[in-house]
């Protein structure tokens, strides 16, 4: 039987539905391949943030790297969220979604000069500083500008997050943040410069991480370094420690506990008498979305059986990029009794890497059928492409017995109007 991640999917009569729509009834509607969102997964995810923050003096920011659809950010600022964002395009995705300026980080290694203007500009909460040419690059378009920019340094702690190797972001040899033993030479400049408010201090170890001892170890370090900038007049307020919190993609992986982890920031920083800002993204929207895909051919080899999808790695390319684990069910419910079989789930695209499963055992599958990949919400469509002159992937959101298309599926005549031909190319 399989066990759905969070409220909002579910088997109903022998179909998988989002809520309360039958997923047939979406592909009908909309086609294949598309990402389904359900309203209940994603409030499901925030309010465990609320229940285990309870009390603490925490503001929550939704990291907009997981998922940067406009309706997946208003229902999130709806619900309380703030914003992290990594670029100016997300900034104005969450301006544009109702995310109050006040309640936006703006992260980032390599912030342009045009950013840095449209952050100050809006007005927004922080600008997490990364390097020392950076912060005063911040500080003469500040001057330029008339304004004083509200600035966290963000600080490399050398903490192993004990994650996949290209989510990994606190380690020395990492490109993220100042070095632990510069953190002190990074604030003196900082109070030195014009246009400058270091109000904060910032770290972020990585993404995806079941377990709060790499939390527990990067804090640590995080409160021995505040109590002795604080020790020497950094009027230091805000304490910003990033996101990370994973989901389990296998029904065998255990989820992060929430309250251990929230014990973990009090027990280490809930002294410092300083604001503590999260950035959590994935844990907010992964398992609130599944990508919905139709079978094209079941091809029968001598070694293997493939299952040959209309989705590809242009629409979920998490497997090809981290070698990453979804779970695969048919939308039809499968009988109890169903014979299992390995089959490799692979999509269309031109490459061997366009693999979502190797040798999964799957119950019969029809070509025709549709397939449901789950906790597909995070680094999924945020993270698409048109590779092979495919079509973005189309989105829905659902709430109840309601569905709308939150980002249509381009045709083709709209994918070549962005293009131009030269005029020394016309016939």
């Amino acid at each position: 039987m399989t066990c759905f991640p969070v409220p909002g999917f579910q088997y109903t009569n022998g179909q998988l539905h989002a809520e309360g729509v039958a997923l047939a009834d979406i592909a009908a509607s909309v086609g294949t391949p598309t990402y389904v969102y359900t309203t209940a997964g994603l409030t499901a995810a925030w309010q465990a943030y609320e229940d285990a923050f309870a009390g603490q003096d925490v503001t929550i920011c939704y990291a907009l790297k997981a998922n940067s659809n406009l309706a997946v950010i208003r229902t999130l600022a709806k619900l309380g969220a703030g914003g992290d964002v990594v670029s100016v395009g997300e900034m104005r995705r969450a301006l544009a979604a109702g995310t109050p300026a006040d309640k936006i980080v703006f992260s980032g290694v390599g912030k342009t000069r045009d950013e840095l203007v449209a952050a100050l500009q809006a007005g927004i909460h922080q600008i997490n500083v990364e390097s020392l040419p950076e912060l005063d690059a911040l500080s003469a378009v500040a001057v330029e500008l008339g304004l004083t920019a509200p600035v966290a340094i963000r600080i490399n702690p050398d903490v192993d997050a004990e994650t996949h190797g290209k989510i990994n972001t606190g380690r020395k040899e990492d490109k993220f943040g100042i070095d632990f033993a510069h953190a002190g030479e990074a604030y003196a400049r900082a109070m030195a410069l014009p246009g400058i408010d270091p109000v904060g201090i910032a770290v972020h170890i990585g993404s995806q991480l079941l377990k709060t001892t790499p939390f527990r170890k990067a804090f640590d370090k995080l409160a021995g370094l505040v109590r002795d900038l604080k020790a020497h007049g950094v009027p230091l307020s805000r304490i910003d420690l990033g996101g990370g919190l994973g989901v389990p993609y296998k029904h065998e992986d255990s989820a992060p506990d929430y309250h251990a982890y929230a014990k973990a920031i009090a027990e280490t920083v809930g002294d410092l008498g300083c604001h503590v800002t999260l950035e959590p993204g994935r844990s907010l929207v992964a398992a609130a979305g599944l990508l919905l895909t139709r079978t094209i051919f079941v091809k029968d080899g001598l070694h293997r059986r493939f299952l040959i999808v209309d989705a590809a790695m242009n629409d979920l390319i998490r497997p090809a990029m981290y070698e990453a684990w979804h779970t695969i069910v048919p939308v039809a419910q499968p009988a109890a009794d169903a014979v299992l079989a390995d089959a490799d789930i692979v999509g269309p695209v031109c490459e061997t890497g366009d693999t979502f499963a190797r040798l999964r055992p799957m119950p019969p599958v029809a070509p025709g059928e549709l397939l449901a990949f789950l906790t597909a919400g995070a680094y999924g469509a945020a993270m698409s492409s048109t590779y092979n002159s495919r079509p973005l992937v189309a989105e829905v959101l659902v709430t109840g017995d309601r569905f709308d298309v939150v980002r249509r599926r381009p045709s083709f005549e709209d994918s070549l109007a962005f293009e131009a031909m030269p005029d020394w190319l016309s016939p």
